[in-house]
């Protein structure tokens, strides 16, 4: 840094060390300035601003009393930790409430039964740096100029092999669209189907994409859900032009839908010019018990089917890389209205990520995540054995959270506030419902994610909610 911008004004009733003193002191209280962040020299800030030396230092040494700043030998004055200062008496600012207010939330919470998290762990670090380097050294110009709007045909052809040997989906490379995650994919999905669409979702459901649909000028509406996962008779009567439902493993009720139910929501999209069925599989790569369950793409006969997919759970969420594959007479339209939209994902990482996938890095990772994943499910099963009176556990053959059910009628806030209470953050189910919640999702419910904890981290938090929520 040579030089700082301030406002020095030889009418202010201040002397002009002590507007240079009180501006610095100020930025570094509201964080422009970050520890050790170095000032400029004395010399540099008094020839830019105009001043004598001794005036820029009887600022500096004001700051250096007091703390803000310290002087390293031959280096120069360097910004000093700066957390949790404020003027006492003065109006704080909005960071530093907001700061505190997440400090006040996290306080006491020592194990997280998150279920938006995964294991990292066992990321394989090594191959993928070897990966991005050999691709950076061998790169050439093509790697750096705009691709196609859907993404690398490399890729694509890789993510439609991938996809119809893992989930049965039938597609061609053409109908896939490579984007920077699922909320990019859901807004490119908008321009194709067009505005003031009504759409149906589950109750309860993945919140985030309710609120991106509730973003567009969608008309949503919510459809209870049975032991089968979306009604097919709610659906009927409500009117919906698209439904997005999660049959391989619905959030949050990890409901597995039937083949009966699937054949009814692929009839009923059958039955209507303009009717779509979002499928979103955001998790089948983890199932624990019986064999892999086909997508519903799988099924589809007519072009029904808008099959989107991300490798956020199965590889790193800050992969960012999801896909979306377009029936057939989408893809027209998707031609038609979307293809002078640039692709949202570096070609660098398509490449990387196509190398990974298809050179069997891929494969031996999720092979070694279930192995994880299955390991700590077994323990969390195993340690809730001695709760099965008190709780009706679900959703416990694949995904990576599972569903508790209080037997007693005890509401899912007392059960969230004696578990934090206890330093243990479980989520209730109503956070995930989008208008009134179903009778057989009763305000009982709670759930738990575990695959961010260690072992040991499961084990413990499980002694403590057994000593909370009593043991049966």
């Amino acid at each position: 840094m040579n030089d700082l911008t301030i406002a020095l004004r030889h009418d202010a009733g201040k002397h002009l060390y002590e507007q240079i003193y009180l501006h610095i002191k100020q930025e570094i209280r509201e964080g422009k300035f970050l520890q050790g962040e170095r000032l400029p020299s004395v010399r540099s800030l008094a020839e830019f601003l105009q001043v004598s030396r001794s005036t820029v230092e009887l600022a500096y040494g004001q700051l250096l009393s007091e703390g803000y700043i310290e002087a390293r030998p031959y280096r120069g004055h360097f910004v000093c930790q700066a957390e949790g200062l404020f003027n006492l008496g003065e109006e704080k600012d909005v960071r530093e409430i907001w700061r505190e207010t997440e400090k006040k939330e996290k306080r006491g919470i020592v194990y997280d039964f998150s279920p938006n998290t995964i294991d990292m762990s066992a990321f394989p670090y090594a191959t993928w740096k070897k990966i991005t380097k050999n691709i950076l050294v061998d790169a050439n110009s093509d790697i750096f100029i705009s691709g196609s709007p859907k993404g690398d045909y490399a890729l694509r052809e890789t993510i439609a092999h991938y996809l119809h040997n893992s989930r049965g989906v039938n597609c061609l490379p053409e109908q896939i669209i490579v984007g920077a995650g699922n909320d990019y994919l859901l807004m490119l999905l908008e321009k194709i189907l067009g505005r003031h669409v009504k759409i149906a979702m589950e109750n309860p459901t993945y919140r985030r994409a309710y609120r991106i649909f509730d973003s567009f000028a969608y008309r949503i509406c919510s459809i209870a859900m049975d032991d089968s996962g979306m009604s097919a008779r709610g659906l009927y009567e409500s009117g919906a032009d698209v439904a997005y439902v999660m049959p391989s493993h619905q959030y949050p009720t990890g409901i597995v839908m039937p083949i009966g139910r699937r054949m009814e929501l692929l009839k009923w999209a059958g039955e209507g010019e303009g009717r779509y069925l979002i499928e979103d599989d955001y998790d089948s790569e983890f199932r624990f018990k019986g064999k892999p369950v086909p997508s519903l793409q799988a099924s589809d006969r007519a072009g029904k089917v808008i099959y989107i997919g991300t490798f956020s759970k199965s590889i790193a969420p800050a992969i960012r890389i999801g896909y979306m594959v377009l029936p057939l007479p989408l893809l027209q339209i998707h031609e038609e209205r979307c293809s002078f939209y640039s692709n949202t994902v570096s070609r660098i990482d398509q490449r990387i990520l196509n190398e990974f996938i298809g050179k069997g890095h891929f494969e031996r990772h999720l092979n070694r995540m279930r192995k994880i994943y299955r390991e700590k499910h077994d323990l969390l099963l195993n340690g809730l054995k001695g709760m099965e009176k008190n709780f009706v556990i679900s959703g416990a053959d694949a995904g990576l959270h599972i569903l508790l059910q209080d037997r007693s009628g005890r509401k899912e806030w007392e059960l969230t506030k004696a578990a934090a209470d206890a330093g243990v953050r479980v989520y209730g189910l109503s956070e995930f419902c989008v208008g009134e919640i179903a009778p057989q999702w009763k305000a009982d419910t709670v759930i738990m994610g575990y695959a961010s904890l260690e072992k040991e981290q499961i084990a413990e938090g499980l002694r403590r909610l057994r000593d909370v929520w009593g043991a049966g």
